[in-house]
């Protein structure tokens, strides 16, 4: 069984969470990851990328401190890190998700 590191809260940083945030693949993940509310299989949020691409974005995201990734079994269960976040950084998560929610994600060419 996989056992994945996670920084624990007094090693979360505001630049590190909002660089997670800052890919377009990335934050759309944790957008469908906080509209579930609860813990999801890693390949149960449909992306537009490889699956070895999105083990790469969900790297960063666990590294950032953003989600938690634990192993049940052969499935891989990803969750948000919604509480640990709000306390570090009150309003942050919620605020960038707002935003992005308002706003259409603009790709460069």
């Amino acid at each position: 069984m996989k056992q994945y590191q996670h920084p624990s809260p007094d090693q979360i940083t505001l630049t590190g969470v909002l660089h997670a945030l800052s890919d377009p693949v990335r934050l759309n993940y944790v957008q469908c990851l906080a509209r579930e509310l609860r813990e999801c299989p890693c390949g149960a949020i449909p992306t537009p990328v490889a699956k070895s691409t999105m083990s790469h974005h969900l790297r960063v995201l666990r590294e950032a401190g953003i989600v938690r990734v634990r192993t049940e079994g052969t499935q891989s269960l990803t969750s948000l890190r919604l509480e640990e976040l709000e306390v570090k950084f009150p309003g942050v998560l919620q605020t960038v998700l707002k935003a992005a929610n308002e706003s259409p994600v603009i790709e460069n060419s």
